[in-house]
């Protein structure tokens, strides 16, 4: 059953920590979640989450502070002490400790780092600071099983229950030789059903898929994707095993990577949360908002070139939202599947096979949609043969052109290496919206002749 926070459950909460009742407090808490208690801590104050904080099970508390709200998660860590947080940092695995770490002002990095009890811990924390947050590297977890590729089966047995103890889940067992180079992974049915005195170097699989540690972390979530991998071991330059990634942290930045195009689509450049400041917000929607303005302005200029033929054909006007509509939508159809395309890798061939298979696309659609229009406007709006012959012809001309521009720009941006979801905002809309309104008014021009 699903876990929902009830107004009763808060209230039972506050009156607990208004009384002091640590005791009865702990007991309420400690049978739930930590992603429950994490839910619960966005709906209390920070000094009450603060407060329950330090009355729990530190290896509970370190699970609650991985699923709080980055902003949430970083009042509560400034009202913890440097050997407070070394604590809760001793119970995570060392990717999750190095990412709240990262988020520490760095006044404070070091002195967490120089209270953690665990010497090996702390060093393997301080090597994964090194990397970029967006690489394999930054992803990464030191803790893994790996055996030596001279070793028995009965050594490796031995030496895996010992490391197994540092490893909340053993998803593969790496090989390694001597020089802790990555040679092979162990299947566990071949080790529990092969002799104990054999050498592992006979029983084990050379073939392992591998990331290098400067790898992009988009780039992970793409092979493990495509391949259906829990974990994938992460190599340097020399191919020496130096860690692994879990799903666990996949699916966080496939997550990210939704959000970041989402925004972007919506016409929002930075990472922003709804309970942001208003000054953040405003800095993250404004620039597109003032580019949709400009657009605006060059639209109201276009109409103004052609006011005298609005003025013997007013009826042309009329239909001017329509068309901007459809270039807009059209528009951002195409750049969204393109876009889409280009996230799973899906798109094969040339530029020009695909702009083709959009041209095609669009004359389809536009003739449907044109005969739809002619129809409507002469027997529901009463509108002359001659003025609605202009108006398909226009629509059919924006819905291709509409559809090259949202197919165009995303695969130029793509080549670029900018990211190509900005092609699905306001850019886009904007853009078709203009070219639209001008295409519209020639066609009129030509065939009116004003």
């Amino acid at each position: 059953m699903q876990f929902k926070i009830s107004k009763e459950l808060l209230e039972q909460i506050e009156q607990l920590i208004q009384a002091k009742n640590d005791q009865e407090l702990e007991v309420l808490l400690n049978d739930m979640h930590h992603a429950d208690i994490a839910e619960i801590f966005d709906e209390l104050s920070i000094d009450e989450a603060t407060y329950i904080f330090k009355i729990l099970d530190s290896e509970k508390t370190a699970e609650i502070l991985l699923e709080l709200e980055e902003d949430v998660r970083e009042k509560i860590l400034r009202g913890l002490s440097a050997k407070e947080i070394a604590e809760e940092l001793d119970e995570l695995d060392t990717d999750d400790a190095a990412d709240i770490i990262a988020e520490l002002p760095d006044s404070k990095k070091e002195e967490v780092i120089s209270e953690l009890e665990d010497l090996e811990h702390a060093k393997d924390i301080v090597d994964l600071l090194r990397y970029d947050e967006d690489s394999a590297g930054g992803l990464m977890g030191k803790e893994l099983v790996k055996v030596n590729e001279n070793w028995n089966v009965l050594t490796c047995v031995k030496e895996m229950r010992i490391q197994a103890e540092n490893v909340t889940r053993v998803h593969s067992i790496y090989v390694v030789d001597d020089e802790n180079r990555l040679k092979g992974r162990l299947s566990l049915k071949d080790l529990l059903t092969t002799s104990t005195k054999t050498p592992i170097s006979e029983v084990y699989i050379p073939k392992v898929d591998s990331v290098k540690v400067n790898t992009s972390s988009v780039d992970v979530a793409r092979i493990m994707q495509k391949y259906d991998l829990e974990a994938i071991p992460v190599v340097d330059e020399m191919g020496r095993l130096v860690g692994r990634i879990t799903i666990d942290d996949i699916v966080d930045v496939i997550k990210d990577e939704a959000d970041k195009d989402y925004q972007l689509a919506a016409g929002i450049s930075q990472d922003v949360e709804a309970d942001d400041s208003i000054i953040e917000l405003t800095k993250a929607r404004l620039p597109w908002l003032v580019l949709a303005l400009c657009g605006g302005f060059i639209s109201v200029e276009m109409l103004g070139l052609f006011g005298g033929a609005m003025e013997k054909h007013g009826e042309l006007f009329f239909f001017t939202p329509l068309i901007a509509a459809m270039a807009g939508n059209v528009g951002v159809q195409s750049s969204a599947i393109i876009v889409q395309g280009l996230a799973n890798q899906s798109i094969s061939g040339s530029i020009v096979n695909r702009l083709l298979k959009e041209i095609s696309l669009a004359l389809l659609n536009g003739v449907i949609l044109a005969t739809i229009l002619f129809v409507g406007s002469h027997f529901i709006l009463g509108v002359e043969p001659k003025i609605g012959m202009i108006v398909t012809i226009a629509l059919i001309s924006v819905i291709i052109i509409a559809s090259l521009i949202g197919t165009f720009i995303p695969l130029i941006l793509d080549k670029f290496g900018i990211d190509p979801a900005l092609a699905t905002g306001p850019f886009i809309t904007t853009s078709n919206d203009i070219c639209g309104i001008l295409i519209y008014f020639s066609i009129a021009k030509l065939i009116l002749g004003f």
